[in-house]
């Protein structure tokens, strides 16, 4: 497996994978009227090849096949973070956070986490700030804002 920076030939693979993998692995903590809200499969590429171009976003890809996508933006705000339903649990999130995180010169990152998510954000250091409801297509979504301090290094000559 390789991580590498996102490319506009992504956006495809990428939004296939976050509909693929919300329905399959958020399917245990969200209803089935959730989940078509929350990915209805009719993603805008243009918008989200646009965000990605502008945020730091990488992808890893096994056999020419993207498995995982993540984005956070100058501000420390994690955006994204999806590993496809067949590569969970090999440590494919872990090294993309891990290099996201190291990208941010912010002492503080920020992120959206699903109830799914919000284990494995707590265990990379990560506290609930709130608990929230979101609104997707008239439909209540349960994720918590989260929050991680970061030690910055100061490079002395």
């Amino acid at each position: 497996m390789i991580i590498r920076k996102y490319v506009s030939t992504d956006c495809k693979q990428v939004a296939d994978l976050f509909y693929e993998t919300v329905h399959s692995v958020n399917a245990k903590d969200y209803t089935i009227e959730q989940l078509d809200a929350w990915a209805d499969g009719s993603a805008d590429l243009e918008k989200w090849d646009k965000s990605f171009i502008e945020n730091y976003t990488l992808v890893a890809v096994e056999d020419n096949c993207i498995v995982g996508f993540g984005d956070i933006d100058r501000t420390g705000y994690l955006d994204m973070l999806f590993v496809h339903k067949d590569f969970q649990g090999q440590g494919i999130a872990s090294a993309i956070c891990d290099r996201l995180e190291a990208s941010i010169t912010t002492d503080k990152i920020a992120t959206h986490a699903s109830i799914t998510a919000k284990p494995f954000f707590e265990k990379r250091g990560y506290k609930s700030v709130k608990e929230q409801q979101v609104i997707r297509k008239g439909i209540h979504l349960t994720n918590y804002v989260m929050e991680k301090q970061q030690q910055l290094v100061a490079w002395l000559p």
